[in-house]
C-alpha cells in the first residue's frame, strides 16, 4: 500500500512528496478538466500498487507517475485549457506501459467502477 503519510519520490525536489490524499485532491479537482483518459490512467496507476502483489520496483514506477500528476510544477502547466494535462497522460501512460504486466483485471474493474462514479 502506499504510504498515506506522504513519501518523497522527487530526490532533486524533495518538497514534492505523494500521499494519498494529495492525489484524491488533485483528481477530484481537475477530473472535468484533465478529462476522462487522464483520470482513468491515473486510477488504473492509483489501484495498481494497491496490489500487495505487485513488486516494489512498479510500485516505485507508478508512485513517480503519480507524484509527477498530483504536482504543482509541470512541464505543461495544468491551468493551460486544452494542452495542460498533455505532459500528465504522457507519464501515466509511459508508466501503464512499464507495468503493465501488474495491471490485473480487478484493477481495471476498480478504475472502471470510480470512473462511472464520477463520470455516469
Amino acid at each position: 500500500m502506499i504510504d498515506r503519510k506522504g513519501t518523497t519520490t522527487n530526490l532533486s525536489n524533495p518538497k514534492i512528496n505523494y500521499s494519498d490524499e494529495s492525489f484524491w485532491i488533485k483528481l477530484k479537482n481537475f477530473a472535468l478538466t484533465a478529462g476522462r483518459e487522464v483520470v482513468e490512467k491515473a486510477l488504473i496507476l492509483y489501484y495498481t500498487a494497491q496490489n500487495p502483489n505487485v513488486p516494489a520496483w512498479a510500485k516505485g514506477v507508478v508512485l513517480g507517475a503519480l507524484t509527477y500528476f498530483i504536482s504543482p510544477v509541470d512541464a505543461i502547466p495544468d491551468i493551460l485549457v486544452g494542452i495542460g494535462f498533455t505532459d500528465d497522460l504522457g507519464v501515466l501512460l509511459a508508466a501503464i506501459a512499464t507495468v503493465s504486466v501488474y495491471i490485473n483485471a480487478d484493477t481495471k474493474e476498480q478504475a472502471k467502477q470510480k470512473m462511472k462514479d464520477w463520470f455516469g
